[in-house]
């Protein structure tokens, strides 16, 4: 997720409980990833309507990732 932010998002990582709820996006997005990722490869079962109710919560998680890592860019002048 945001590969271009690797570096921020280590620090962000790294200050874990002053970013604790950065940290808990992050975790749930790689998990919808993993999940997303074992049904459409027919892993697991799911049907559309629910696959495509994970790939929006993916998405709004990303979104929030992201004005996360500018907002703690921004504080950090990185």
């Amino acid at each position: 997720m945001l590969h271009e932010y690797r570096d921020v998002i280590t620090k962000m990582k790294e200050d874990g409980a002053a970013n604790a709820h950065f940290l808990k996006i992050f975790d749930r997005h790689n998990e919808l990833d993993d999940l997303i990722t074992k049904a459409e490869n027919g892993q697991i079962p799911m049907d559309d309507l629910e696959l495509e109710k994970l790939k929006k919560e993916k998405l709004l998680l990303k979104d929030e990732a992201y004005a996360a890592i500018v907002k703690y860019k921004k504080e950090h002048n990185l």
